[in-house]
């Protein structure tokens, strides 16, 4: 086994002396150095950092918590789990490290909102039946579109890096049969979104289907089954993301204590007059997390308990309500310090709850928060859902931000019809070499009959655009569509991608 972790997708030799003896840290390092890595820091991680002088979270900041939590978890699970990990695959801190770095590397510009965006543009307009996931473009960067490392594409990472990466280890429609998408119960993101068909989430596209079977060959998975390592990440970033996101809109005053007070006080009112939501929560405080209830006691009954559940409103309430968000945030040392135990502690508690399960349900992975930890992190989860994304100052925001992508991606597929023209102005050459890199991916797959031969131009050019586009900023975004619209007067700006 420990061979095959090892192994490298490009099979090229290493090049230079190198400083890290390990070849999972040659990937974290990699990884690091990379220019879609460095992007990272101007992309929206929930509301864009762009001129707002506030001190947010961005996708590379959240990336380095991750992997901060995902090497701590790793430690843990080889000093008290060792032999049962090693059955199951291996857990090296570096490789969960490298994964834990690398997996928001395909996050568009203005981050969840652009990437919902991308997919339906993707789909509707642009023919790409894969559509596009941020989990599918990072593997795709790290396998086909960066070029840091020593083979012709990609970053030649390990075969055990490369499986770490995959937290959604199918393709969106047909990869592996049967696909999760047709399970009654299928796994976490395996089912589609409203109005689709395929899987909502997936990490490959068929263009990089052979990239994730030969990474996974080695380990004793299911189909549908995380590596251990990915499961490591998977649970670092659910960590991280319910503290960090909940600091964030504290710090800016953005999450009241009131609102979430009533509601996590109104549920556990009504819980104690069950006859008020005989038929289910109609509305008024503690409703949305009676819903939250509901779905989960349907969905994960392989955890969820009504004591659990009810235990950790009532430690979100002392902790969060009643403790961190009862003293306005002012920016003041005793604050920051407020802030800074609230996450240690917390993160110490998740942290110290993990488990190994050798046989998961189909809904859970082989590392898994303790039942308690796993009812904490929903409710944290909620509050950050229900008390900043719903907000309506947020969603006038992202629609602003929607209209920026989509006129990106029109005026630059126009670019591209308008090339085959021999008049017409030059392409960036970044968008040149996208458009043949994907010219002889959907030409393999119309030779083996997975697209049409005739498709494979009007494919290359869709897919291009949206590699282009994925690879901006938020502020090249802005900026790039103000060049192309012709509302930018500057001719050298900070528009052009990597």
């Amino acid at each position: 086994m420990g061979d095959a972790r090892e192994e490298r997708a490009s099979g090229a030799a290493e090049t230079g002396a190198g400083i890290a003896g390990s070849p999972f840290r040659v990937d974290r390092d990699r990884i690091a150095a990379s220019p879609f890595f460095a992007r990272l820091a101007g992309v929206t991680q929930v509301v864009s950092p762009n001129g707002s002088g506030l001190l947010l979270h961005n996708r590379l900041t959240h990336s380095l918590q991750v992997a901060q939590v995902a090497r701590a978890i790793a430690e843990r699970l080889r000093a008290e789990f060792g032999p049962e990990v090693e059955t199951l695959g291996g857990c090296d801190p570096d490789v969960v490290e490298a994964a834990a770095l690398a997996h928001d590397l395909g996050h568009p510009p203005f981050g969840h909102l652009g990437e919902q965006v991308l997919d339906r543009l993707a789909r509707d307009r642009l023919g790409l039946t894969d559509g596009f996931e941020g989990n599918a473009q990072s593997f795709r960067i790290v396998t086909t579109i960066d070029l840091h490392g020593p083979g012709r594409t990609g970053l030649g990472l390990t075969t055990a890096v490369r499986a770490a990466v995959l937290k959604y280890p199918w393709t969106r429609h047909s990869y592996p049969n049967p696909h999760p998408s047709t399970a009654d119960l299928p796994p976490r993101g395996g089912g589609p979104l409203p109005g689709t068909d395929g899987s909502a989430k997936f990490s490959a596209y068929r263009t990089e289907l052979g990239e994730l079977q030969a990474a996974r060959t080695p380990f004793p998975v299911g189909s549908w089954q995380q590596t251990i390592e990915a499961s490591v990440m998977d649970t670092a970033d659910d960590i991280a993301y319910a503290i960090h996101d909940v600091e964030d809109f504290h710090r800016v005053g953005v999450l009241q204590q009131a609102g979430v007070a009533a509601e996590l006080r109104g549920w556990e009112r009504s819980r104690s007059r069950a006859s008020e939501w005989s038929e289910g929560p109609s509305g008024g405080p503690g409703s949305a997390l009676e819903r939250l209830r509901l779905r989960m006691a349907e969905r994960d009954g392989w955890i969820y308990t009504d004591d659990a559940f009810a235990a950790a409103v009532v430690r979100v309430r002392s902790e969060l309500v009643d403790g961190l968000l009862a003293v306005p945030f002012d920016g003041s040392m005793a604050a920051e310090r407020a802030v800074a135990e609230f996450s240690a502690r917390w993160t110490a508690r998740l942290v110290g709850g993990i488990r190994v399960l050798a046989r998961p349900p189909v809904r859970a992975a082989h590392v898994v928060l303790g039942e308690a930890q796993w009812h904490e992190v929903a409710v944290l989860k909620f509050v950050h859902q229900q008390f900043v994304l719903r907000r309506a100052d947020l969603a006038s925001h992202q629609r602003g931000q929607a209209t920026v992508v989509t006129g990106l991606v029109g005026a630059l597929h126009e670019w591209l019809a308008d090339a085959r023209s021999p008049h017409a102005p030059a392409l960036p050459p970044r968008l040149h070499d996208l458009v043949e890199l994907a010219r002889g991916e959907f030409t393999a797959l119309a030779d083996e009959d997975v697209v049409k031969a005739a498709d494979v131009a009007d494919l290359a050019r869709g897919r291009a655009v949206v590699d282009y586009v994925a690879s901006l900023t938020d502020a090249q975004a802005g900026a790039l569509l103000d060049v192309l619209t012709g509302r930018s007067a500057r001719l050298w700006t900070d528009a052009m991608a990597l």
